[in-house]
């Protein structure tokens, strides 16, 4: 039997431990007050944002080549007291920052950081004018969205160490968004096991968010790769087996195929390996192909008849076949609760004041671009997306992956024109322009005002998992696209990359001495045709 000194000092321990971990109950009263504070300091911390902006958008990093970024957004994170664990999953470029206050929920923000092939262009200019002709650029606006998480968090920080609020806030990067090849390593790997929630951000046009079934689709990424047997093309070619009769085989068989496709359905190509020289009998050759579908299942489907297709044209040419997955992105489904309660906080910020010369530079862009609306920067709100009832095709993100593990939303800020075609060099044009900083301002102030309301009000959180249990995963599971010992492909870019950084290093932004990128690069803003 426990004495009465062992069982009072189990009481008074019991005690402490409640009195140090419990979390203050706040009024609705002082909870707006917070918010409203958050909110303030973001504001007050504008111009870093800018910088953080601008030095992103000057590294113009490839997916799986993002080092520059990463050691920059690495080092102000830890500069404010982030723990930082490098190279997750595997990936040289990935990192998640931690920071804690105590007990509490555990909130992720994440958002990506690659651009785009071929996409360089001085920012403020609303004609095509590659900074270096057929280098990368930030022709899709991921240079805004880890600046936009930095600024938030670093301002809910402030507010959560000064009134004891306990909680943790993780910071990670959606490496090579691009190519669809990181999250879902993150989420095999259990990173994701541990965490209550996860609010992700993406440039938009607009500012606002969605819940449910989103339009778009699943996809998986497979490289089919050939091998046969060199020969003399001219000389001896009956001994030869080309690998690349196997590709462009297969790559004919897929084509017959679309006929088939429903039209949900998508599917694209690339041969990333046509042998060397034409008189030599390519011994080996491979292509690239994403299969998309708005259901996993079709996506399974999709992969599954296209193995058929690569083994057949083995078969047809006596060669070999192997296939390696290089990224999957799952459906997106995203929370009912965070949604609604990040949209109030949306309409409480409200778009940014767009100055003449921001609309100039976006009606000039979109007419440069051949927009079927010349309209410049809406001035109008979003509604909150709704549930998706009839199924639309298109685009991918491998934040699908997350928001089938936990509840997950995507916060889309306006920084960017619309009526543009998406990954092209019209898209960077708004990126490092008073455009791109208002819209991340806004972004990072409705996304401080979420976390404050998440971090406060305990039913919340409670009802995102009861919706994400019960009504989001009744009946579909997530199930990986990918095995346990499929690798990231952190080769990709590596060549393309390599070819371009000493030049882009020329044009990388020195904050030190320029007070916006664009005084840099001497860019009047905005400069449009005559």
């Amino acid at each position: 039997m426990k004495t009465v000194n062992t069982l009072l000092t189990g009481a008074i321990l019991f005690c402490c431990i409640a009195a140090t971990t419990a979390q203050k109950k706040y009024s609705k009263k002082q909870i707006e007050k917070l918010k409203t504070e958050v909110a303030q300091i973001v504001e007050d911390h504008k111009k870093q944002s800018q910088v953080m902006v601008d030095k992103i958008f000057s590294f113009a990093e490839l997916g799986f080549q993002e080092e520059e970024s990463s050691k920059y957004l690495t080092g102000i994170l830890e500069s404010n007291g982030f723990s930082i664990e490098h190279s997750i999953s595997g990936i040289p470029t990935a990192w998640f920052a931690t920071w804690s206050n105590g007990e509490g929920p555990t909130i992720a923000l994440g958002s990506d950081v690659d651009c785009i092939p071929k996409a360089s262009q001085y920012p403020g200019v609303a004609y095509h004018k590659p900074m270096v002709e057929g280098a990368p650029g930030h022709g899709e606006g991921h240079n805004s969205g880890i600046p936009l998480n930095i600024t938030s968090a670093l301002a809910v920080k402030e507010i959560m160490e000064r009134e004891n609020i306990g909680g943790t806030l993780i910071l990670w990067p959606g490496i090579a968004e691009e190519l669809v090849a990181a999250k879902a390593w993150y989420v095999r790997d259990g990173l994701f096991d541990n965490i209550d929630m996860c609010i992700f951000t993406h440039v938009g046009n607009n500012f606002g968010v969605s819940w449910g079934p989103t339009r778009g689709t699943g996809l998986i990424s497979v490289e089919y790769l050939f091998e046969g047997e060199a020969a003399h093309s001219a000389g001896a070619p009956w001994r030869g087996r080309s690998a690349l009769d196997a590709a462009e085989l297969m790559n004919i068989g897929w084509n017959y195929k679309r006929e088939h496709l429903h039209p949900l359905k998508r599917s694209h190509s690339i041969f990333t390996d046509a042998g060397d020289q034409p008189n030599v009998v390519p011994s080996k050759a491979a292509i690239w192909f994403y299969f998309r579908d708005i259901k996993y299942e079709g996506i399974m489907e999709m992969y599954s008849e296209a193995n058929d297709i690569a083994k057949g044209a083995a078969l047809m040419t006596g060669t070999t076949m192997t296939s390696r997955v290089l990224g999957t992105a799952w459906p997106r489904h995203y929370n009912k609760v965070i949604a609604e309660t990040m949209y109030e906080n949306i309409k409480q910020v409200g778009l940014p004041t767009w100055s003449e010369a921001d609309q100039t530079l976006a009606k000039a862009v979109q007419t440069e671009v051949g927009s079927d609306e010349i309209e410049g920067l809406p001035t109008e709100l979003d509604e909150i997306g709704l549930p998706v009832l009839e199924p639309i095709s298109g685009g991918s993100d491998d934040i699908g992956d997350i928001s089938w593990k936990i509840p997950t939303v995507t916060m889309r800020f306006p920084s960017n024109i619309p009526g543009l075609q998406g990954h092209h060099w019209s898209n960077a044009i708004a990126m490092a322009t008073p455009i791109a900083h208002k819209g991340v301002t806004a972004g990072a102030k409705a996304e401080a005002m979420t976390l404050m309301d998440f971090l406060l009000k305990p039913e919340l959180l409670k009802g995102a998992w009861d919706y994400f249990n019960n009504e989001q995963s009744k009946e579909t599971k997530y199930q990986p696209m990918i095995a346990a010992d499929d690798m990231p492909p952190i080769y990709l870019n590596k060549d393309k990359q390599g070819e371009f950084r000493d030049r882009l290093e020329e044009f990388y932004y020195d904050e030190t001495k320029y007070d916006t990128y664009l005084e840099q690069l001497g860019v009047e803003y905005p400069t449009v045709k005559e």
